[in-house]
């Protein structure tokens, strides 16, 4: 059996501690682990961690794990130096220039994580309370984790120096051991699951178990010790019996073992399945190795035929892997005396899969000889893939699915002052950060530090920076926060959010408006003691907030609004001429330079069924409610009003809004459907300064059909922009709307 150190030897006797070390290297990595021995106890000395630890004698045991997962020199090299930036003066050029930069990368890699581990633990302690919080963070912290790491022996590091963490706290009480237990069965022995670390993720797991639940612990490793001779006994002579068979069958060269079940293990199957321990049918495990796969089955036959299979527990992660790639055979049996046992059979590639992972199939480039850089990448990807999943699926066809649509590239995590990991789409800024903590925050944002230096609200912010917002008392977002080329916001949460608080001001303002406009013609009609919520449900507003914005916006007709107050019928009043409520000309608005003959100060609008822009001749049409609606005077919708009411219409002219207006026409492009088709037209609305406020295309049997809203300053800039368009490569036909 394949098996990972579990205890570092007489750190004095380094004679003992360099031969397991150096175990599978040549003779030149050798020479690089002793100089590497002997820098790293020279930096250390005597100094502790703040687990109370020796740094040296943590190293030893981090890279004695290492060692174990058959990792190669670099990676045993950085176990011994994870510590030396933090000790040495300039560690890291120190690192570089005497054992490579690969090294140095990795020792890299090693402090970059090491800032998590306060981050995680106080996070898994804060939230302990909250399961459904809890959860949440840590699936971001692990995300985090993951995105922070560009190179997956920093991983494999990580995981050493957790387990010689928990190692450390066996034989040594502290306060702490609590908090980085739960840490640890939360974030870190799920990622030694999916990488398949088998060993280090269950002494993870009866480690972390052990410290935060030191009662059950001992009762489960109670009951296995008071079973434990005749359980050896019982397994000794069911290998004899199994293999007496195997034999017989002519397979040769089988190994098989008792498998021993581990603490942790036996009482989450209890408390899943709620059964008591005699129902545990693991507790008894056989495990078999042979050199073929057809031989998996045969012995999966000769296990059948011994013992009666138990109904439900068997399961063939051969031809349907796990998720992590795990292959093995399992079943469950039910021996004459009516105990039960578990049987694993597995080949010897299998084997070495599930007891070390990743780290027995991978050597790291292989020294750059077995793997082409395709096939590195591919690698890569794929470990990342896994360290997304905490739980394991059942369906591993479902688990890649779904994988396939993750993005870990396109996601940023950052922390907050206090620690909490915050993820963002790439390419966030300050702001984005400040209302994805809390809208009220972005409202009152006026500064930001990241990593304790103040930089510009646009900044691009980048995994593992700590943001800090800084903010006024009171106060709301900035306009300019919505212009796009200035990049003060990426995300379309923040960017609505911001939209949100200038829509709500400009309501409140329009209520302010409104309500002094009710209030003054209440008061001119002698009626301020009316009830003016009963008056807005009777002129079918839902409310009086609804009266107040139509009066605000010159929506209110007067006629009708005066002869509701009086106790009058406003239908019978829908017929008669209308006289139109508008407010005061505040001087911002585009159309109020429009001269309507005869009459002065009336709201004015731009009819949207023909867009009119400078210098369309134009005619106006009193419209009920809204003002005067200004129709270009070809526009057939207007001809057909004119018909019907021709007491309504007002002659106009544009006046000075002529110049410097703003006006939206529509534009329709018809063309052959092609690739780039889209972008070819837009770049020439980009040259012409024309803003596109909407879109809708069509395309059917490689015909494009295309309509564009543009806001123009007057009708020549849309005949010159209509003339380019039609350059364009494929497009038959390009008019105003």
């Amino acid at each position: 059996m394949v098996s990972v150190f579990h205890s570092v030897v007489d750190q004095d006797d380094m004679e003992k501690s360099l031969r397991l070390l150096g175990e599978g290297l040549s003779a030149d990595e050798l020479a690089r682990l002793q100089r590497a021995l002997g820098f790293a106890r020279q930096v250390y000395g005597d100094a502790l961690l703040g687990s109370g630890e020796g740094i040296w004698s943590h190293a030893l045991g981090m890279a004695v794990i290492i060692a174990g997962l058959k990792l190669d020199a670099d990676s045993r090299i950085a176990a011994l130096l994870f510590s030396v930036p933090a000790r040495h003066e300039n560690g890291l050029t120190q690192i570089e220039s005497r054992f490579g930069k690969d090294v140095a990368q990795l020792v890299t890699g090693i402090y970059r994580l090491d800032r998590l581990r306060p981050i995680s633990r106080g996070y898994v302690a804060e939230t302990a309370d909250n399961p459904q919080e809890m959860r949440a963070q840590i699936e971001v912290l692990r995300k985090m984790f993951l995105a922070m790491v560009e190179d997956i022996r920093v991983v494999l590091l990580r995981l050493a120096s957790r387990t010689q963490t928990l190692r450390f706290y066996a034989v040594s009480e502290d306060d702490l051991r609590v908090e980085v237990a739960r840490e640890t069965l939360e974030l870190y022995s799920p990622l030694a699951n999916r990488l398949g670390v088998w060993e280090l993720k269950w002494e993870l797991e009866d480690l972390s178990f052990r410290f935060l639940h030191p009662d059950i612990y001992r009762k489960v490793a109670k009951m296995l010790d008071e079973k434990r001779t005749e359980r050896e006994q019982f397994i000794t002579e069911a290998i004899a019996r199994l293999h007496g068979e195997i034999e017989a069958l002519g397979i040769k060269g089988a190994e098989i073992y008792g498998r021993p079940k581990h603490i942790y293990s036996i009482w989450n199957k209890m408390r899943k399945k709620g059964v008591e321990f005699s129902e545990v049918y693991d507790v008894r495990a056989l495990r078999v190795i042979v050199d073929e796969i057809k031989d998996c089955y045969a012995v999966l036959g000769v296990v059948h035929n011994l013992w009666v299979p138990i109904p439900k527990e068997f399961d063939d992660y051969i031809s349907n892997p796990k998720g992590n790639h795990y292959r093995s055979l399992h079943t469950a049996v039910r021996c004459p005396d009516g105990r039960s046992l578990e049987v694993q059979i597995r080949t010897r590639e299998m084997h070495r899969h599930a007891e070390l992972g990743v780290a027995a199939h991978w050597r790291y480039k292989e020294g750059g000889k077995s793997n082409t850089e395709g096939e590195y990448d591919e690698k890569i990807a794929w470990l990342r893939q896994l360290l997304t999943w905490k739980e394991d699926v059942s369906d591993s066809s479902d688990w890649v699915r779904h994988y396939k649509q993750a993005a870990l590239d396109e996601t940023i995590y950052l922390l907050t002052p206090m620690g909490k990991v915050v993820d963002l789409p790439a390419g966030a800024t300050p702001v984005d950060f400040a209302y994805r903590v809390h809208t009220e925050l972005g409202h009152r944002c006026r500064g930001a530090k990241v990593n304790g230096v103040l930089v510009p609200l646009n900044t691009p912010l980048h995994t593992g920076q700590r943001v800090e917002i800084v903010t006024a008392r009171e106060g709301g977002p900035s306009r300019d926060w919505l212009t796009p080329s200035l990049g003060y916001i990426q995300t379309r949460s923040a960017r609505t959010k911001v939209r949100h608080w200038f829509s709500s001001r400009a309501l409140e303002e329009s209520l302010s408006e409104g309500r002094a406009i009710i209030n003054k013609e209440l008061q001119r009609l002698g009626q301020t003691a009316a009830n003016v919520e009963e008056l807005a449900k009777r002129m079918d507003f839902a409310k009086s907030e609804d009266l107040y914005v139509a009066a605000a916006r010159g929506e209110l007709n007067l006629r009708q609004f005066q002869t509701m107050v009086r106790g009058g019928d406003a239908l019978a009043e829908a017929e008669a001429p209308d006289e139109v409520l508008v407010r005061e000309s505040s001087g911002k608005d585009d159309h109020q330079g429009i001269l309507i003959v005869g009459v002065d100060g009336l709201l004015t609008q731009l009819a949207q069924c023909c867009k009119p822009a400078p210098p369309d001749a134009i005619e106006g049409f009193v419209t009920r409610g809204k003002g005067i609606s200004i129709h270009r005077a070809d526009c057939r919708n207007f001809a057909h009003l004119a018909a019907l009411h021709p007491e309504r219409v007002i002659q106009t002219d544009w006046g000075n809004a002529a110049t410097g207006g703003i006006f939206p026409v529509d534009i329709v492009v018809d063309a052959h459907d092609r690739q780039g088709l889209l972008r070819d037209i837009s770049e020439i609305f980009t040259r012409e300064k024309l803003n596109v406020i909407g879109v809708n295309t069509h395309s059917k049997q490689g015909k494009a059909h295309m309509s564009f809203t543009v806001e123009i300053t007057g009708v020549q800039q849309l005949q010159r922009s209509l003339a380019l368009i039609y350059e364009v490569e494929g497009v038959i036909a390009v008019q105003r709307g």
